[in-house]
């Protein structure tokens, strides 16, 4: 009798381990699956940089530092490597390309231009994409940390060890900052 109860304790273990380790498998492709998600829509977005880039250098001759800016930033972040560099990388690059659409603004000739006007919507659709995968990713890296966390699967995890812990993708402490409205009517 006390065999079959040790044999049924240890089939109990086994079976709570295949679990839970196909379980940290599971979460951590999915993970890669989103991380990799988001490098689609990084590269759709480095793509329609230059587009966009060579068809407006022609009309703001006054504005090449705008430019340059906006293609080192590009440069940055297709460079980077890992969620903490491909944010601050990344990061940089939206605000080059705020600065290069508020400057567009100055130009009616941009303005009207219709293929300018495409690419814009295109960078601006693809802003968003983004954002939804920066969000998705997170989402898979929170479940993947609370899965090895939580217990008893925190001590399978430090036995069995390959595990990592993901890095969140993490807005720069720039961007988190509340800005500030100027809504008085006095000058």
């Amino acid at each position: 009798m006390a065999g079959w109860i040790l044999l049924a304790i240890l089939v109990i273990a086994v079976a709570w381990l295949i679990i839970v380790y196909n379980g940290l498998v599971s979460l951590r492709n999915q993970v890669q699956n989103a991380w990799k998600q988001i490098d689609v829509q990084l590269k759709r977005r480095h793509d329609l940089i230059p587009n966009l880039v060579s068809t407006v250098k022609g009309a703001m001759e006054f504005e090449q530092d705008t430019l340059e800016k906006v293609i080192n930033a590009r440069a940055k972040a297709v460079s980077a490597t890992g969620p903490r560099d491909k944010a601050a990388s990344e990061n940089m690059l939206t605000q080059a390309l705020g600065k290069l659409f508020a400057v567009m603004e100055n130009y009616p000739q941009l303005k009207s231009n219709q293929n300018i006007m495409a690419l814009q919507e295109e960078l601006t659709s693809t802003e968003n994409r983004i954002g939804f995968a920066r969000q998705f990713y997170n989402d898979m890296v929170a479940s993947y940390r609370i899965k090895q966390e939580v217990f008893p699967n925190n001590l399978m995890v430090n036995m069995l060890g390959g595990f990592s812990k993901e890095e969140y993708f993490e807005a720069e402490q720039t961007d988190r900052a509340v800005p500030k409205a100027e809504l008085s009517l006095r000058s």
